[in-house]
């Protein structure tokens, strides 16, 4: 049977996108026949896998936001669906499942993930959407058990399930944690609050030679930039800009401190890659995906209390060591087959 993956963009530099094509390799890897389809083409597009064994598919060029331009774009994608063999179409999102799951042909098997918690589906449209549209699906999954857990409870969702992000690959040398190198990675949008992670750094009393690597791109890089200015530490930040896929173990390798400052997040990929590779992490408490990854854990927001756990690192290798060690025990979870494993018990209990 077939498994259909459709995002609202399949290809853009994202968490979601990420675990999306890692998942379809995996699974195609597997034997099974996959499929991954955009409904609009991303104006930047990044490559995820070198070489896919699964096949992808984009709707539209462009956003279809006008009522003719939606219902052209409609029907080229329940034209595709029937084209392909019935299976199970995972909806990778609310909006996803708001706007797939009415065309999707009988046969299939209807999944919708969320990849963010539940506190934050809380404080958005989220929560209202997956309590109109989740119940109705053959499972609904989260991604941790805690998560699940409340959205069982607040939304009455009867058919919850867990499934973790997955790591990649596994690699097998880890980080000496000798280089002078503070490492974020991520969007730089609002959202991932990269101006929390350069205070912090510059209140936690790294000395020189060290530095604060960021990798990736967005539209607060310059803000960014005057943000490390007014904070004294505009010649120590490094901005990277996007790093391929290929390339990203190398950067961890040479990390001795990841941090994660954002405003929110599911179950960050970042955490488990950082560590796979023994590299310790600090992070705002934001989620039961961020907990379950075993990083040093500050209450959110607390710029403070973060610049003091980045610093204490810092100054100790030694406790670097004895932290990246339980990270990376912590992240064997959440190897790619231990995943996959997971995703074929949950197509097999659906086709119970």
């Amino acid at each position: 049977m077939s498994v259909v993956f459709t995002c609202l963009d399949a290809d853009t530099l994202g968490g979601v996108q990420h675990v999306t094509h890692t998942l379809a390799q995996g699974l195609a890897e597997r034997g099974h026949e996959v499929h991954v389809i955009g409904l609009h083409r991303s104006p930047t597009p990044f490559r995820y896998v070198e070489s896919p064994r699964y096949h992808r598919h984009v709707i539209s060029r462009g956003r279809a936001d006008g009522r003719l331009a939606r219902g052209h774009a409609d029907r080229r994608l329940r034209r595709l669906l029937e084209s392909i063999e019935p299976g199970y179409a995972v909806m990778t999102t609310p909006s996803v499942v708001t706007r797939v799951s009415g065309l999707l042909p009988e046969a299939f098997r209807s999944i919708g993930q969320y990849h963010g918690s539940y506190d934050h589906a809380r404080g958005c449209w989220h929560l209202a959407s997956i309590r109109r549209h989740y119940p109705d699906l053959h499972q609904a999954v989260f991604l941790s058990e805690h998560d699940a857990w409340q959205f069982s409870e607040h939304a009455l969702l009867p058919n919850a399930w867990t499934l973790p992000n997955p790591l990649a690959s596994w690699p097998e040398h880890v980080s000496a944690l000798d280089m002078p190198r503070v490492l974020g990675v991520g969007r730089l949008e609002g959202v991932k609050r990269f101006d929390r992670l350069i205070s912090a750094f510059a209140r936690s009393g790294a000395p020189r030679p060290w530095q604060l690597h960021l990798i990736g791109d967005g539209s607060e890089r310059e803000r960014l930039r005057a943000h490390a200015e007014r904070e004294g530490v505009a010649d120590r930040v490094v901005f990277r800009g996007p790093v391929p896929a290929a390339r990203m173990s190398r950067e961890y390798a040479h990390a001795s401190v990841v941090g994660l400052t954002s405003e929110h997040e599911g179950l960050p990929v970042v955490l488990l890659e950082a560590g796979a590779h023994g590299v310790p992490s600090v992070a705002f408490d934001v989620s039961g995906g961020v907990r379950s990854t075993g990083p040093v854990l500050v209450p959110p927001g607390d710029v403070d209390a973060f610049a003091a756990e980045l610093g204490r690192l810092v100054g100790s290798r030694a406790e670097r060591v004895r932290l990246g060690a339980e990270a990376r025990a912590r992240a064997e979870a959440f190897r790619l087959d231990h995943v996959l494993d997971r995703w074929e018990s949950m197509f097999a209990h659906i086709d119970r």
